[in-house]
């Protein structure tokens, strides 16, 4: 079978499972890397009141036009205005006011002048011998300033009704701030796909355990499950199982309850083993897919919840997640799409004509990729090591050094 056309079977059987997954609402605090699904607009305006941009005096513009470093103005400080709530007294002409930033600007003033531009020996208080520039002395202002400068004015950065975030966004930690600046409090976004992972294999251990001869360190559970999470789903069940159907039966039940995917590995090669072949008989289609590698590949249904299953060799199953389930989760999580490109080569690379090949490549700094490792499947540190997968079709055999290939970002 080919790459493409079991690619397009798996994504008709996702899609209608995966269609109009709706929206829910979370706190902002809750919301990081998932999608907003309505257009968010603010309620009000921001900054909400006039503030001052910088720590400096509150003036009048006109009081100030004059005013250089060699004929300073003088002006009596009158207030002294922290940021915090609370609304000024109105600053009478030929005064000035100590203001801090994001303090309320006092009526009648239109300027401030920061404290680098005044006489004052120290803004945060008086140092020894110092008498200028706080409440009840004089401040010497040594340059002009206009009307407006150093205010921030109501609606400066956001007007009431101005759309802020529009669908679609994924929410990074400056959309999470532009939201809090605003005062909202939980977003709307999309619901997350629930996907289940299950590593079968009797040889497989959890990290941390003792591996004897024979046992090896499961990586598909930890992979498989972050790579679900990057995708924009949301893990409900990750087990492992051995090779006993009943036990694997039972751990699908409850995955077909809980999830709206389960993803499997290991299990569906050729071998007198293959617990996920002998158990998902029905209802799951299992076939060799002319990719390498990462060719066993199965899909079905199971208890009316679609499944995907994977080789067991982590490679292997880390490229079939890409190749085959990435996509179409990330379209259901409402993520942006993500676009083919194409890169040169370094080398020369041969490739099984017969197979579409998946190499594990890294990008250098000139933009050129190389491939890292062999074509092995359970070569797992260079699948660490790369940034891409490098896509040499079917019924190319080699590939020249400088040519241009597709590449998949990892």
């Amino acid at each position: 079978m080919s790459v493409e056309q079991h690619r397009r079977e798996v994504e008709a059987l996702l899609g209608p499972a995966f269609a109009g997954r709706g929206s829910e609402r979370v706190t902002i605090a809750d919301a990081l890397d998932r999608v907003l699904a309505t257009d968010l607009h603010a309620p009000s305006p921001l900054p909400g009141f006039r503030s001052s941009q910088m720590d400096g005096y509150a003036v009048r513009s006109a009081d100030v036009s004059g005013a250089t470093e060699g004929s300073p103005v003088l002006l009596p400080v009158v207030a002294e205005i922290p940021a915090g709530p609370g609304v000024p007294a109105p600053l009478a002409a030929r005064t000035a006011a100590r203001i801090m930033t994001g303090a309320v600007v006092p009526e009648g003033s239109d300027a401030v002048v920061p404290v680098e531009d005044t006489d004052a020996a120290r803004f945060g208080g008086r140092t020894p011998g110092a008498t200028r520039g706080t409440l009840g002395d004089q401040v010497g202002v040594l340059a002009p300033r206009g009307a407006g400068e150093f205010v921030r004015d109501v609606g400066s950065d956001v007007r009431a009704g101005d759309l802020v975030l529009p669908a679609g966004t994924l929410l990074g930690p400056q959309h999470l701030a532009a939201a809090a600046s605003c005062g909202v409090a939980e977003l709307d976004v999309v619901v997350r796909v629930r996907v289940a992972v299950v590593s079968t294999g009797t040889e497989v251990v959890e990290p941390g355990q003792v591996a004897v001869p024979g046992q090896v360190y499961d990586a598909n559970l930890t992979g498989l499950s972050a790579a679900a999470r990057r995708a924009g789903a949301v893990v409900t069940l990750a087990e492992r199982t051995g090779d006993d159907p009943a036990e694997l039966s039972a751990v699908l039940a409850r995955a077909a309850q809980e999830a709206d995917l389960i993803l499997t590995s290991g299990g569906v090669s050729q071998g007198a083993y293959e617990v996920v072949k002998d158990t998902l008989g029905d209802g799951v289609t299992f076939r060799p897919v002319a990719m390498q590698p990462g060719g066993p590949q199965g899909f079905g249904t199971v208890h009316g919840t679609p499944v995907l299953t994977f080789p067991g060799n982590p490679v292997s199953a880390q490229v079939s997640f890409v190749v085959f389930a990435r996509d179409v989760l990330e379209r259901a999580a409402g993520r942006p799409r993500r676009d083919p490109e194409t890169r040169r080569t370094v080398e020369v690379i041969v490739s099984p004509p017969g197979k579409r090949q998946m190499l594990r490549g890294r990008t250098g700094p000139d933009g050129r990729v190389t491939v890292v490792g062999g074509a092995g499947s359970h070569l797992v540190a260079t699948m660490a090591a790369a940034d891409v997968l490098i896509e040499v079709p079917e019924g190319v055999g080699r590939v020249a050094a400088g040519e241009q290939v597709r590449v998949v970002r990892l």
